[in-house]
């Protein structure tokens, strides 16, 4: 019966969702979290009678596991994770533990911005036809789903960090929606070792599996043409025609995968901006392969709503439109955001910096941005370089003075933008906080 002891580092949703699932399988499991852990967890671990310990790690009782389920929060660099590493225990994240107790057909979704919504989407287009569950970074735990619901096939929202914790998980279909620089300072702030962990959701594909990818990326074009993969590229494109994959000209997508070729137009598509024609080329090519139907998928882009949090008009008052992107949690996201702004706007920025870059913003800013609102604890860099470009430049650290502020400035037609390039955890427990606050702040104007 024994499988061995399991180790589970952080009691959230995807550590408690593993023990869960390690419990069933007959795993001797044991949850240790160094901060609290939440009460509807906890209830969850004492009705199943799974021993756990919240503000501590007890050594003793981590350092005899035969696995360990590592939280994608918690760094390499923690004492007790080198540790573990010292003894030999080996380390998994949540979806290379999960995998291995299901037969369903995976999808899985890398990249630094667009894999919450291209998830979300691929999603939406497949469960009209298919029995899908949406797991990863988003929803409900991937391995409590493969426990309770046993889909036949899963799309997953895969972060750079659980994919370093891989060692044969294998997604039949990846797709890899682009690379810009992010949380570099858990890669030693290099690039490179950001890149090649993205590119690990492919490392265990073989000639039977398919690897969806920008190929307008310059970044993930160059790691290619250097390193050999072993599954089917399927590249989509805004400026070049496609042979194999999905392209982007007069309006319309096309999607060729071998012989079979379909055609979509985009004029109704329910989600704006070009950085969505993209991830509706990725998401339809995921569609295509599993055989949905074309009417089905035209359909399905043209009802999607998008995701909270992502360019979500919240409110239109006094002509002014008010749009939460909480999400947007470093600049490229934000760049996205901006592009998209199609009236003068009041942007609202800041937060932790991960070592920003803010140039490539520069021209929306002069072109777009009427008055820059920052919210951050420490917001001199962005003084620093937005000053000379907006007549008003003002800081607060409250989201409902942010939003005050910006309902003084706006004049009708205007737009009022919550896109932070940065963290929230500076004022706000997350993005969805800094959002739900935006929200409400806006609510009550």
């Amino acid at each position: 019966m024994g499988k061995g002891r399991l180790v589970i580092l952080g009691g959230g949703e995807s550590g408690v969702g593993t023990a869960l699932l390690g419990k069933a399988k007959g795993y001797d499991v044991f949850v240790s979290d160094k901060g609290k852990i939440k009460e509807k967890y906890k209830d969850v671990l004492l009705n199943n009678e799974i021993e756990f310990e919240d503000e501590q790690h007890t050594e003793s009782k981590i350092l005899n596991a035969d696995v360990v389920m590592k939280s994608p929060g918690i760094p390499d660099k923690v004492a007790l994770v080198k540790q573990i590493r010292e003894v030999g225990i080996p380390i998994v994240s949540e979806i290379e533990f999960a995998s291995k107790f299901t037969e369903a057909t995976l999808i899985g979704i890398t990249g630094s911005n667009g894999k919450t919504t291209t998830a979300t989407l691929t999603h939406h287009l497949l469960k009209q036809e298919l029995n899908v569950g949406l797991a990863g970074n988003i929803g409900d735990s991937f391995a409590k789903q493969i426990l309770e619901k046993n889909h036949d096939n899963y799309v997953l929202e895969i972060s750079s960090f659980q994919l370093d914790d891989i060692k044969v998980f294998k997604p039949k279909i990846a797709i890899l929606t682009n690379i810009t620089p992010d949380h570099l300072d858990r890669y030693d702030n290099k690039f490179e070792n950001y890149i090649a962990s993205k590119f690990r959701i492919t490392e265990n594909q073989t000639k039977d599996d398919y690897f969806i990818y920008d190929a307008d990326d310059e970044v993930i074009t160059d790691w290619l043409s250097k390193h050999q993969i072993q599954s089917k590229k399927l590249p989509f494109s805004l400026t070049k025609e496609i042979e194999q994959g999905a392209y982007y000209k007069n309006k319309k997508i096309t999607i060729t995968i071998d012989n079979n070729q379909i055609i979509m137009p985009t004029e109704n598509l329910a989600l704006e901006g070009k950085h969505n024609v993209k991830n509706a080329m990725a998401a339809s090519t995921v569609a295509h392969l599993l055989k949905i139907r074309k009417q089905t998928i035209r359909e399905s882009l043209e009802n999607f709503q998008g995701v909270e949090h992502r360019l979500e008009h919240v409110l239109k008052i006094n002509k002014v439109q008010y749009i939460n992107d909480s999400k947007a949690t470093n600049v490229n996201a934000t760049y996205f955001a901006l592009e998209s702004m199609d009236a003068p706007t009041v942007w609202i920025v800041g937060g932790v910096d991960k070592g920003n870059d803010y140039k490539e913003l520069f021209p929306f800013v002069n072109e777009k941005v009427k008055a820059i609102i920052c919210l951050g604890v420490d917001n001199e860099k962005l003084f620093d370089a937005f000053g000379s470009m907006v007549d008003v430049i003002v800081e607060t650290q409250y989201m409902s003075e942010a939003v005050k502020i910006a309902y003084k400035i706006a004049k009708a037609g205007d737009n009022v933008l919550l896109s932070p390039a940065c963290a929230s955890f500076d004022l706000f427990e997350n993005y969805e906080d800094r959002g739900r606050q935006f929200k409400n702040a806006v609510r009550n104007l």
